[in-house]
């Protein structure tokens, strides 16, 4: 005898594994490039102050403006030794420096691509025969507060990555990347050391203390 329920169970795990099959062709045919435009800038380019101070480092991935917690703690330990790195800074602490000198930097991720989901979905259904492309921009906002400072020195850097799906051809001005980690690793070594060499080619950096 014909039953409503099962039927309708079964259509339901029927769209559960076309889902499932989708996400598996996406995944599958991937490509992740890190976008050209902006370069790995090397600390020794960097314009190191005249006298250097220690500061507080507070880290803060984004997804659209909001905290992701998730990113946060995977990225955090890159971009501390970043600003270790940069040789700008005598001390660098996730605690409180001596004198409250404060460098904040916030990495706001943004999709790029109008309509990124149903392209990616179509690109799925067809099992590659038709290509696309998502495009995620970055945003990272350094922030640095001097000692009794209230206004903070801001420079924002930008910086995208390119994932191809399917047939999509290779996106121009772009390296690719061996996965998506590699690509967000390179991606926040970037963006970062841009973001950091701005800051120390501000005049009011170099005379801020």
């Amino acid at each position: 005898m014909f039953s409503s329920e099962r039927y309708t169970r079964g259509m339901r795990s029927a769209i559960r594994s076309a889902c499932a099959a989708a996400a598996l062709a996406l995944a599958g045919c991937a490509t992740h490039y890190v976008d050209g435009t902006t370069k790995e800038v090397s600390a020794s380019q960097f314009r190191k102050p005249a006298t250097v101070q220690p500061v507080q480092v507070v880290f803060e991935f984004q997804t659209k403006g909001v905290t992701n917690a998730a990113a946060t703690q995977r990225l955090q330990a890159q971009v501390v030794q970043k600003v270790k790195d940069s040789g700008l800074f005598s001390e660098v602490d996730e605690k409180p420096a001596q004198g409250g000198r404060l460098l904040s930097l916030k990495l706001n991720n943004v999709v790029l691509t109008d309509d990124a989901f149903s392209k990616g979905f179509a690109t799925g259904l067809t099992f590659g025969l038709a290509g696309s492309q998502v495009s995620d921009g970055y945003i990272c906002t350094v922030s640095y507060f001097g000692e009794g400072q209230s206004t903070p020195i801001t420079k924002i850097a930008r910086h995208a990555i390119h994932t191809t799906l399917g047939a999509a051809k290779t996106p121009g001005n772009a390296e690719k990347a061996a996965n998506v980690m590699e690509a967000v690793t390179r991606m926040t070594s970037q963006i970062v050391s841009t973001a950091l060499n701005d800051l120390s080619l501000d005049p009011a950096f170099a005379g801020s203390e």
